[in-house]
Formats: C-alpha cells, sequence, structure tokens
C-alpha cells in the first residue's frame, strides 16, 4: 500500500486561507458514483455475519448507511466490506444476533492477515 505525503497548514494564519491552496478531495463528478470509491480501510471494527442464525429478516439490510448489506433473493448474503464502515448499526438492529463486531485486526489475522 502506498502513503500519500500529507502537507500541513499554519493555523495560525486561517483567515489568508485560499480554496486553491488545497488540493481537491473526494470529487464527485456525477451522481451514482459512490460505488467506485473504496472507504472500508476507514473501519476498526467490522460486523461478522452468522448465517446459521440470520432469519433474512433485513433488518440490518433497511439501517445500514452505506448500503453494504448483500442481498439476493431477499436474503443477505454477507457484507460488502469495500464499503461497510464498521458503524455497527447491522449489530445494534440484529434481533437474532446474527451480527457481531469484531476489532478489524482480529478479523485480519483470522483471514491470514497481516
Amino acid at each position: 500500500m502506498t502513503q500519500t505525503a500529507r502537507t500541513y497548514q499554519d493555523v495560525s494564519d486561517f483567515d489568508s486561507w485560499k480554496s486553491t491552496d488545497f488540493l481537491p478531495g473526494g470529487i464527485v463528478t456525477d451522481a451514482g458514483n459512490s460505488m467506485l470509491y473504496i472507504t472500508g480501510g476507514w473501519r476498526s471494527d467490522r460486523p461478522v455475519w452468522d448465517e446459521e442464525a440470520c432469519t433474512h429478516c433485513m433488518l440490518c439490510w433497511v439501517h445500514c448507511p452505506d448500503s453494504s448489506i448483500l442481498v439476493k433473493d431477499q436474503k443477505m448474503t454477507g457484507i460488502d466490506f469495500d464499503h461497510c464502515k464498521g458503524c455497527g448499526i447491522c449489530v445494534l438492529e440484529c434481533r437474532f444476533k446474527a451480527l457481531e463486531m469484531i476489532p478489524e485486526p482480529d478479523s485480519l489475522s483470522s483471514e491470514g492477515g497481516n
């Protein structure tokens, strides 16, 4: 993974800042392009889905602010970790304990990651 150099601004000179002093951030040029931006790297905790406990009530899907609950034929099929921010709303809404939050580092080590 490459890291970009950070630039810091002197905040004591805030009144003289111009928008041209800063590189543009996430630019939305067309509607509906949020799927193009991978934002799951912000997550510090991740939901884990227990398929056996899931009743497919879809409460997690209704409440997920990032549309990260994957669905096919009106049944949950998994979680889109490219876009899940780890907010935990799905876990709070699940009445059947089919979802739980775990720390992201734990999930990476259990998957054989670094």
